[in-house]
């Protein structure tokens, strides 16, 4: 049965004429002795030394497979936090409307669970990864609202106490809004929409909107904090911004604490929710090797210097299982691991960034 209730049928027409907007973390993480040795003992320890709440990375269900992979995802020192790449998104988890599959991501749940590990709910609300049932209808702003609505509060409900990315990737490039379905039809009101949900579900988790290209200040990061002070002000819940942070190699922006802050300054929080650093030509010679580690460094270290910044999630941790390839053919290499899960200089620099971000 659908965990929805019917109070969320009337905020639909509330949300819609009232929330109009113009053109943290689950518990269970394990307490930790830590000293200055803790920097060089592994990725999670330098985050926690360097008082973040964790270091963590992005997997999926069948990378757990393999039995070298599995051994440092699974290691606390080095990990501290996991998000499903894809076992929480729309095409997973209700591939018919009403009907839940809560399986891949419940995989990744319990493993968090039983290695003590933060949880962050990967999505709710993205232009991707959804169902035909969802693409192939002409619904009205009502019918598509409360499909956003259901569909966020029950995946909220069934994995409480997180952290979530309700929103993910709103924006253009050029700080515009993005032509999707959702924004076709709401307009802008499919944020509060979506929000408000997750809130309805659980009360307790941490709604966060993610983006990538906001790394640094720009077009792009200037509608976000435009986006979070108009929210702000009509008491919508957000508490956080995922700033994802897929860079590539020489071009990592040079403002990132200055954003960062101005961010912070909004109200909420920020995460760095889905770092890599790519080199658009492979393979990488020593130097670009020395610059993508001074690059990961770049990052952490701004992170570090944040207050409100709260931790640090790489999109996958080794070459081997990384997205870029297949989306940027030619291009990749951008883990702190590569393809035989050896470490990397990157490795290093995330190493000094939480040493001399501290």
């Amino acid at each position: 049965m659908v965990l929805f209730i019917s109070a969320l049928v009337s905020l639909a027409s509330t949300v819609l004429s009232v929330y109009a907007l113009p053109a943290d973390v689950s518990q269970g993480a394990p307490q930790l002795t830590l000293t200055a040795a803790s920097f060089g003992s592994g990725l999670n320890l330098a985050a926690l030394s360097a008082h973040k709440l964790y270091f963590g990375t992005a997997t999926n269900n069948v990378e757990l497979n393999d039995s070298a992979y599995f051994a440092l995802l699974d290691d606390h020192r080095m990990f501290g936090q996991i998000t499903p790449a894809k076992g929480m998104k729309w095409l997973e988890t209700e591939p018919e409307r009403g009907v839940f599959t809560f399986a891949q991501g419940d995989q990744i749940s319990d493993l968090a669970k039983k290695s003590r590990k933060y949880l962050r709910g990967h999505n709710c609300v993205w232009y991707n990864s959804l169902p035909e049932w969802v693409t192939n209808m002409t619904w009205t702003a009502r019918e598509l609202a409360e499909v956003v609505q259901e569909h966020c509060f029950n995946i909220v409900r069934h994995w409480q106490g997180q952290v979530w990315d309700v929103i993910n990737e709103p924006f253009n490039n050029d700080g515009t809004w993005c032509e999707t379905m959702w924004f076709k039809t709401l307009n802008t009101t499919y944020i509060p929409l979506a929000l408000h949900a997750a809130r309805q579900a659980d009360p307790h988790a941490k709604l966060y909107i993610n983006e990538y290209n906001i790394t640094g200040t720009g077009p792009k990061a200037t509608l976000m904090k435009k986006l979070i002070r108009d929210l702000k002000c009509a008491g919508v819940p957000v508490h956080g911004v995922g700033v994802q942070a897929h860079e590539t190699v020489g071009e990592v922006p040079t403002d990132i604490r200055k954003n960062l802050e101005e961010l912070v300054a909004l109200g909420v929080k920020v995460a760095i929710t889905e770092l890599d650093v790519k080199f658009f030509t492979l393979p990488p010679d020593k130097a670009g090797l020395e610059q993508q580690r001074k690059d990961y460094e770049t990052i952490i270290s701004a992170c570090v210097q944040v207050k409100g910044c709260v931790g640090v999630t790489v999109w996958d941790f080794t070459d081997k299982y990384s997205w870029i390839p297949g989306t940027f053919p030619g291009s990749g290499d951008a883990c702190p691991w590569d393809n035989n899960v050896h470490r990397k200089p990157a490795y290093d620099g995330i190493i000094d960034g939480f040493k001399k971000g501290y």
